[in-house]
C-alpha cells in the first residue's frame, strides 16, 4: 500500500508533495521532511514548508471542534461517550496548566506516534485551553517538532562537523540557562 501512495504522489510537484503530507493527520511533518529530505529538497526548504502546511489546520481545528462536539453530542450514542472523554480528559488538564504553553507545546512536539497538530487541538480543545493560548503552544511544538525532525534527518554527526561540539554545547547551555531562569521566577 505504501508503494502505491508513494507512486500516486510521483506526479505531483515535489513541494506541493511536502505540503500535501504534512497536512494529513497521521503523517504531518514527522513523515513529509524525511520523505523530502530523501526526494533531495533542501533542508531549510523542507523545515519551512512542512511546518508551514502543519499549522493550516490548526485555526480550523480548533474553530470547529466545539461546534462538531455539540452535534455529535446530539446522537444517543455518541453523547455519552463524548462525555466521559471529556470528564477524563478534564483531569488531566493540571498537568498541562501546570507546564502552561510548555505542557501543550511538548505534547505536541514529541515526534511520537498519536502526537501532533490534530492531537494537540484535540487535547486543547478537551482541556478548555483558550484559543489564542492553544494556537500558541501548538505553533511552537510544531517549530521545535519540525526541528527536531529536520536535525534527525540529516543526522547529528553533520551537526558537529558543521557546527562543532563546542557551539552545540553551548546552545544546551543557553537553553538550560533559560530554563533556570524561568523556573526561578
Amino acid at each position: 500500500m505504501t508503494d502505491w501512495f508513494l507512486e500516486a504522489l510521483s506526479g505531483i510537484p515535489l513541494a506541493w508533495r511536502v505540503v500535501l503530507l504534512s497536512m494529513v493527520p497521521v503523517v504531518e511533518l514527522r513523515g513529509s521532511i524525511p520523505l523530502a529530505l530523501a526526494w533531495g529538497m533542501a533542508p531549510a526548504r523542507a523545515f519551512f514548508l512542512a511546518v508551514g502546511a502543519n499549522l493550516l489546520p490548526v485555526v480550523p481545528l480548533l474553530l470547529s471542534l466545539e461546534p462538531l462536539s455539540r452535534w455529535l453530542g446530539r446522537f444517543p450514542l455518541l453523547g455519552p461517550l463524548l462525555e466521559i472523554l471529556f470528564t477524563r480528559a478534564r483531569r488531566h488538564s493540571r498537568q498541562v496548566e501546570k507546564y502552561g504553553v510548555l505542557g501543550l507545546a511538548l505534547f505536541v512536539a514529541v515526534p511520537a506516534p498519536g502526537t501532533g497538530v490534530w492531537t494537540g487541538c484535540v487535547l486543547a480543545f478537551l482541556l478548555g485551553i483558550r484559543f489564542w493560548y492553544a494556537l500558541g503552544a501548538i505553533a511552537l511544538g510544531v517549530i521545535i517538532a519540525g526541528l527536531v525532525v529536520t536535525l534527525a534527518g540529516l543526522g547529528l554527526l553533520q551537526l558537529f562537523y558543521v557546527f562543532g561540539v563546542e557551539a552545540l554545547a553551548g546552545g544546551v547551555l543557553l537553553v538550560l540557562a533559560y530554563w533556570w531562569w524561568r523556573r526561578r521566577r
